[in-house]
This record gives structure tokens, sequence and C-alpha cells, in this order.
């Protein structure tokens, strides 16, 4: 069975684990290398995991209780708002948040109520308006901030636009006024070879907006006509600001979230864990958790690379990213952590170059856990692991117990 069979976040439901969630001195360190998983190379026939030099992450294995995961279920490929929920023992489909309030929450934008939030992608099309690159070449972060200045000044009737850089080829979309929707279609086919697409209302209410957003993309397509790689721009994941229980309320959890991408600092946020600064490197990551340990007892480390090297579709590189993360994995196993879960939102294969529906590797360890003879961290090795292949929102209340941080259910 999986979660969403259930009426609630975890196996047993949020209620139930609030009652009996309860606090103990145990750590949690929650790693998150995003888009992990991935498929053999065809000359090789091995997967970026089982390519890459890895003895720490190997080392933890062989400690540790490993198998495979699905964030949503067999066969669904999860975006990476869903697949985090996920690991946080949110059933995704019942918390069905958009990745433009995300974005944004990221960025730390004020919103108000009835703001209806947008990620978008810089991108490029040919003569015809075909895509040819989503990422518009991952454009400089600078030069995405001098773009959305000049989009947003854009006048669409009865709302107001603005235009707010995140990262590389990444923006953000705040549309306000009265009479907005976030239920409306994306824009962006994701994939190339295509047009972008119209905004289509889902219900008639969102028809106004719409419309406000044909007319956003209408007018950003004239102003970067003149642009090389960024001359044209893809709208995804329209949302308001959803109401969502958060982990300190549902666990006793005093978290904390050690990311990079303002994306998955929203995440954080919007699940109600503190968000640190921090550098680009996973060594600076690791270095934040070392000057952090003591003050909070959930730590979510997340780190990127791994999933953006798949997508650009360079094998090598992400065998390169997963190396370097495990040389800094070695901070983290010095502080030795009561529990620690190393897992992944989804996987991203290099030979697909985007998210995929195959299951993730997992393993957790703690001095509680039964190992289960698996000597490496891949996705071969993980199959034959003690938890075989189970949904992502068994992990939390697996990390929970394996902290002494849950009561017996019942009498």
């Amino acid at each position: 069975m999986y979660a969403s069979e259930y009426n609630g976040d975890a196996m047993i439901g949020s209620e139930h684990m609030r009652r009996i969630s309860r606090v103990s001195p145990s750590r949690i360190v929650f790693v998150v290398m995003d888009g992990v998983g991935g498929l053999p190379h065809p000359e090789t026939g091995k997967t970026e995991l089982e390519s890459a030099r890895t003895p720490n992450l190997d080392r933890i294995a062989g400690d540790s209780l490993c198998g495979l995961t699905d964030p949503i279920g067999p066969g669904i490929t999860p975006g990476s708002a869903p697949g985090h929920l996920a690991l946080f023992g949110y059933d995704p489909v019942l918390y069905d948040v958009g990745r433009g309030i995300v974005e944004a929450l990221g960025i730390d934008l004020d919103l108000e109520p009835g703001d209806v939030a947008a990620r978008g992608n810089f991108c490029t099309i040919d003569d015809n308006g075909i895509i040819t690159d989503r990422r518009a070449g991952r454009l400089s972060t600078a030069r995405n901030a001098e773009l959305c200045r000049s989009l947003s000044d854009i006048a669409v009737n009865a709302a107001s636009v603005s235009v707010f850089p995140v990262k590389e080829h990444r923006f953000v979309l705040v549309l306000r006024g009265e009479g907005l929707s976030p239920e409306v279609t994306d824009s962006d086919p994701q994939q190339t070879g295509l047009s972008p697409k119209r905004v289509q209302p889902l219900l008639p209410r969102a028809q106004h907006t719409a419309d406000v957003a044909n007319q956003f993309l209408s007018e950003a397509r004239v102003r970067l006509t003149k642009e090389d790689a960024a001359n044209m721009v893809l709208l995804r994941g329209f949302s308001l600001r959803p109401e969502i229980p958060s982990i300190p309320d549902i666990y006793k959890l005093k978290p904390v979230a050690i990311a990079a991408y303002p994306m998955y600092r929203g995440l954080a946020r919007l699940v109600g864990m503190d968000v640190l600064p921090t550098g680009e490197s996973p060594t600076d990551q690791v270095e934040t958790l070392r000057q952090h340990y003591d003050r909070y007892d959930f730590f979510f480390v997340h780190y990127k690379h791994t999933d953006s090297r798949g997508e650009d579709g360079n094998f090598q590189a992400k065998v390169e990213a997963i190396e370097e993360f495990d040389n800094a994995l070695a901070g983290i196993l010095s502080l030795d952590p009561d529990v620690m879960v190393v897992a992944g939102d989804h996987s991203t294969p290099a030979t697909l170059a985007m998210h995929s529906w195959h299951p993730v590797p997992f393993m957790i360890r703690s001095r509680w856990c039964r190992p289960d003879g698996v000597s490496e961290f891949s996705e071969q090795a993980c199959l034959a692991g003690g938890m075989g292949r189970f949904p992502a929102t068994e992990i939390m209340p697996l990390a929970m117990a394996n902290a002494l941080k849950l009561d017996k259910f019942g009498a």
C-alpha cells in the first residue's frame, strides 16, 4: 500500500504522528542528493553512482539499512516539490504544492493573500518558435536580473505583474489583482522541439488569469526578440500559498535547512524549517552544519548538482558531482549523527536528461538499525537491501523511530 491510500501524510497520518512523536536529544541529519538515481551508460553498463568513486557513501551503506524508494508511486515521475514533500512525510497527492509559490518563498518574497506566483524559465526558441533550450544555456544570474528588470513593467489588463530573478535561468512571476486563480495550465511543455503553449483555464473562473498570463507571454516575446539565447520565457506551477501542517507541529522537531538553491529553501520554509545561509559547495554546506549542530535536532542538507548535471545530459559531470559530495561527507561523518539518512527526491538519469520514474537509492544509519549487508550505495546494491522497495513517505517515521522520538502506538 502507498501513503496516498491513507487519509494522512505518513502511513499512519499526521494526527497520529502528533500523538506519538516526542522530543529527545537525538539528532537526525537528512541528506538529499537531488536526482541521484540514474540508468546504466550504454558503453559501460554502469549508472552514475556505480561509476563514481564513493568511499564515504559506501562506508555509510555498510552500516545502514538500505532500499529503493518511490516518491509518488511506481511509474510516476515526480517534480522536485512533491518529491521532497514525500521525503518529509507528506502525501504529495494530498498536498499538491505549486512550484511558483515554492520559488517565491525561496527568495523571501512578501506575498499578499490572493497573489498568484509562477515559476519561470528564460529559454531559447528558433525562428519558427520551437524551443531549442529550455534553460537558455543556463544564463548567468546577473544577466537574468537584467532581463527581469526589462520585463517588470509589462502592463496587462486589471492585474499587476512583477518579475523577480532566482538563479541562472529561473525567475518568479507574481500576478496581483482581483479575481486571480492558480487553476491554469503551464506554458512550458517541459521538453525541447515543441512550441511554448498558451496558458489555458482549468475552470471558468480562471479565464481572467489565463488572459493575463498570455498577455505577459506575448509582450515578453516581443521584448526579448533581440536576445541570442534568452529570447522567450516559459511559465509553470501557478500557485497560491497553501495551508500545510508544519514539521515542528507534527514531529516536535526543531528543524533547519541547509540548501543553496532558492526553491529548496522555499520548500523548507513552507513546512516550518529555519533556513540557514550557506555557500554553494558541499564543503560550505557541511561547514554550516558543523557551526549550527548544537542548535537543532533535524538537519535537511540538500545537494543540487547531481540533479542539474543529470538534466544537462552530462553523464561524466554527474559522476563528478557525486564524487564531490562524497568527499564532503567525511565532515558529516565526523559529527557521528545519531541518525543519518541519505536519499533522493527522484531519479535524473543523464541518459534521459530529465527527471524519471525510476526508484531512488536510500539508506539510513543509526545504532538501532539492523545493517543488511549492503556494502555500496548504488541502485543495484540498494535493490537487495533490507527495506526493499517502499514509499518515500515512510522515511520520516523510520528516521523518527531510530532517533527514539516516537512513543508506542496504541495500548
